[in-house]
């Protein structure tokens, strides 16, 4: 017989732990010095990453669960922000990376030597802007906006992987679709496609410099 609730105070409570949690430690308050801890680990971990890391990523990495690492991450950002110095720390592709803040740019270029990258052509570019804006789109319809044949520039921008299919279009011949990717966010610092800049504004994503 199952036990009266009123009798032994308790109530059964059920966790609902998704993929990303399994395997994590529980959330818990972390007292000041704790905090202090982590929130310097995580800054070593993405200092030395080369790539975006999650939230499960890091919380992985530094063996804490994941409400406490996306707190002290986003501080990490608001930190840096406020600093205005040279680095800062954002939200991109789904991860948190180091970037160089937009006011050194264009020095970073010429310390870099960034003018030996291979250049895009104005063709690939204006390719890469219409799925940018427009995705999922089929060659056809990219080759429709543009008015002229524009497979081999797909092949270009599938071999920088910026692009790559993503199924087929319901319609006879079944045309791939194409989309832009991870790679395509991180060359461009964006967080999602809602961040794309309005179309009037496009000269604001160098799309001619793409290693």
């Amino acid at each position: 017989m199952a036990e009266d609730k009123e009798q032994t105070g308790e109530e059964k409570v059920e966790l609902h732990i998704s993929g990303d949690d399994a395997g994590l430690p529980a959330f818990r308050d972390l007292g000041a010095e704790e905090m202090a801890r982590y929130r310097g680990l995580i800054e070593a971990v993405l200092f030395v990453a080369t790539e975006p890391q999650t939230v499960a990523m890091i919380a992985r990495t530094i063996n804490l669960d994941r409400v406490n690492t996306r707190i002290l991450a986003d501080s990490l950002v608001d930190d840096f922000a406020e600093r205005d110095g040279g680095i800062s720390l954002r939200e991109i592709a789904g991860g948190y990376q180091f970037v160089t803040s937009d006011r050194y740019s264009e020095e970073m270029r010429e310390i870099l030597q960034t003018s030996k990258r291979e250049k895009l052509s104005r063709s690939v570019m204006e390719t890469l802007a219409i799925i940018s804006y427009r995705q999922p789109i089929t060659l056809p319809e990219i080759e429709d906006v543009r008015g002229v044949a524009s497979r081999p520039h797909v092949v270009t921008l599938l071999a920088k992987r910026l692009i790559k299919p993503q199924g087929t279009r319901p319609v006879p011949g079944r045309p791939t679709l194409y989309v832009t990717t991870k790679t395509f966010l991180q060359h461009f610092a964006l967080n999602s496609l809602a961040e794309l800049p309005p179309l009037e504004e496009l000269k604001e994503l160098k799309f001619d410099e793409i290693e």
